[in-house]
């Protein structure tokens, strides 16, 4: 009986949360109160994906999705995102009969790195997919190797696991199991190494001793070995085995070419992760590349239009997150053009004004001599133009906006706009927009 009451109170408050355009958690939060192991009660299809890890995971889980639907299966998914154990109990909900059979032919879902080991004691994920450990939201998240701890608490036997092969960190995960597959970018790709304030990946996460590096793509991530425990990079499934992050383009094995609009490092893990998953789940190389290759962001994270002549390109970082930062700049600095950054807030959920992370930005790499103006916005633009005193940066390039509104007074340049801020500050940019501007932005 609690089962039934919970399902249908879930999908009443879905139902009006949908009318409101918000509320994906609080329909599964409902439910886990009047049924609090609702989610083992639901009954499950064969196959059941979870993606997890510091960036990426909406991107991966999108094309995973995507891919999925092309090839002909219905796929039940947390497509607004929410990834921790209520959002996990709305999405199955939503998609189950009144007896608790979800209808779907697959689960995909996005779950949150501390939250998993929570889920996975209700439901179990027949595949498994960690695409990096990055430094990510220091006040909840502390460092990687604490995020670590957390997501090996999530695994399970006899969990198909797709790792991020570069990662000595998340190699360990393999650690006691057979059922692996391994995904990375080969050397013959022939990709630069980019570059970081820290290396906390320099140290092998088994024994403590300093990892040798054949290649690195970034600080910490390549074709490692550890001279002294013999922790090791492993042979990769599924590789990279050419690249063009200018150009947009890459080929696994050797055999499979694709293509993509978002031209940063870390959607080309992105893409490989969602082909490796894809590919375990038995869709065929050509329906995959197609797929990827015809991707376009959901989740509204880069935008671009047309300003006065002017490209404007709105770049939505991650929270507290300095890899997602660094992929913003790289993007900015490769095309030109003027950049603003504007911190508002510093989280959606946690209450904090901690800005140590800004410190971790590789925010030197503006001093390139394709960007010509850096404006500073939002409450913490001190804060900011305080991180950017120990760069190289021309102070005569930098720019503060003491208020918000002074966003303003950038649309009048004749350089291309770069701006990069985060979810929370997102609207707070775009509700400043000229009314012209404002009707032709659209997703890249």
């Amino acid at each position: 009986m609690r089962k039934l009451l919970a399902i249908i109170v879930c999908k009443l408050a879905a139902f009006a949360g949908r009318i409101v355009k918000k509320g994906s958690s609080k329909p599964g939060q409902l439910a886990l109160k009047i049924c609090p192991d609702i989610i083992a009660r639901i009954k499950l299809p064969s196959c059941v994906v979870a993606v997890t890890g510091s960036n990426g995971k909406t991107s991966t889980v999108e094309m995973i999705v995507q891919i999925l639907e092309r090839a002909h299966k219905r796929v039940c998914w947390n497509k607004e995102g929410s990834n921790q154990i209520e959002g996990i109990a709305t999405m199955l909900i939503r998609d189950a009969s009144l007896s608790g059979r979800v209808r779907s032919d697959v689960i995909v879902m996005e779950s949150d790195e501390q939250y998993a080991r929570h889920t996975f004691q209700y439901m179990k994920p027949t595949h498994f997919a960690v695409l990096n450990l990055y430094r990510d939201q220091m006040t909840r998240n502390g460092h990687p190797e604490f995020v670590f701890q957390r997501i090996h608490e999530a695994v399970k036997p006899d969990m198909e696991l797709i790792l991020n092969a570069d990662d000595p960190l998340i190699s360990l995960l393999a650690v006691g199991t057979e059922r692996v597959k391994w995904f990375g970018i080969e050397p013959e790709a022939g990709l630069a190494e980019q570059s970081s304030v820290y290396d906390d990946g320099c140290y092998c996460p088994q024994c403590g001793a300093k990892l040798a590096f054949s290649y690195r793509l970034r600080p910490g991530f390549g074709d490692y070995t550890c001279q002294k425990c013999g922790h090791y990079r492993h042979r990769c499934d599924y590789a990279v085995t050419a690249a063009d992050i200018e150009r947009g383009t890459l080929t696994v094995n050797g055999e499979v070419s694709m293509h993509t609009n978002l031209r940063v490092l870390y959607n080309l893990y992105n893409m490989l992760a969602a082909y490796a998953v894809a590919a375990e789940l038995g869709v065929e190389p050509k329906v995959i590349a197609e797929t990827i290759s015809d991707y376009t962001f959901r989740n509204g994270r880069v935008r671009s239009w047309a300003q006065n002549n002017r490209k404007i390109v709105l770049l939505t970082s991650k929270h507290e997150n300095s890899a997602s930062y660094d992929q913003s700049i790289d993007l900015a600095v490769r095309s030109g053009g003027d950049v603003l950054v504007i911190v508002d807030a510093v989280s959606r959920k946690y209450f904090t004004g901690e800005t140590s992370w800004l410190w971790d930005i590789d925010f030197d790499r503006l001093k390139n001599d394709s960007i010509q103006t850096v404006y500073l916005a939002g409450k913490y633009v001190y804060d900011i133009a305080n991180r950017l005193d120990y760069t190289e940066i021309p102070r005569s390039r930098i720019r503060i906006l003491p208020e918000l509104d002074d966003i303003r007074s950038v649309f009048d340049g004749k350089e291309d706009l770069y701006v990069i801020t985060c979810f929370s500050d997102k609207e707070k940019f775009l509700s400043r927009l000229p009314a012209d501007a404002a009707e032709r932005r659209e997703n890249l």
